[in-house]
């Protein structure tokens, strides 16, 4: 059974930065894409960003775009979301999310196979 976790989430003023992790045991995790989704209060979840198994791809959302960095540590296992110059509507629960197979669709929810429990990102002053 593959568990996904997160961490560094915490409270943070508008225009400072937070590094997000996520690790994954129980399977190959350097080998699966990984996404991250946010989901706001009283929102739906929504695509982040998207990194290819490889590391050699990534995607985000517009609203990220230029702001958040996805990067993975295949020594560390780790998959990294720098984000910069937080806006108080990056508040959110951030979710990482694991996909052993590389699904092209990867702004959907429904690519990915095994979720974490979230980890909640505050920006306010």
């Amino acid at each position: 059974q593959v568990q996904v976790v997160e961490s560094g989430g915490g409270l943070v003023q508008p225009g400072g930065s937070l590094t997000l992790s996520c690790v994954a045991s129980g399977g190959t995790f350097s080998r699966y894409s990984t996404g991250w989704f946010r989901q706001a209060p009283g929102k739906e979840r929504e695509f982040v960003t998207h990194i290819s198994w490889s590391g050699a791809s990534t995607d985000y959302a517009d609203s990220v775009k230029g702001r958040f960095t996805i990067s993975r540590d295949k020594a560390e296992n780790t998959v990294h979301l720098q984000m910069n110059r937080l806006k108080p509507e990056d508040t959110a629960v951030y979710y990482c999310a694991a996909d052993p197979w590389s699904n092209s669709r990867y702004a959907e929810e429904a690519s990915y196979g095994y979720w974490g429990q979230g980890t909640q990102v505050p920006v306010s002053s």
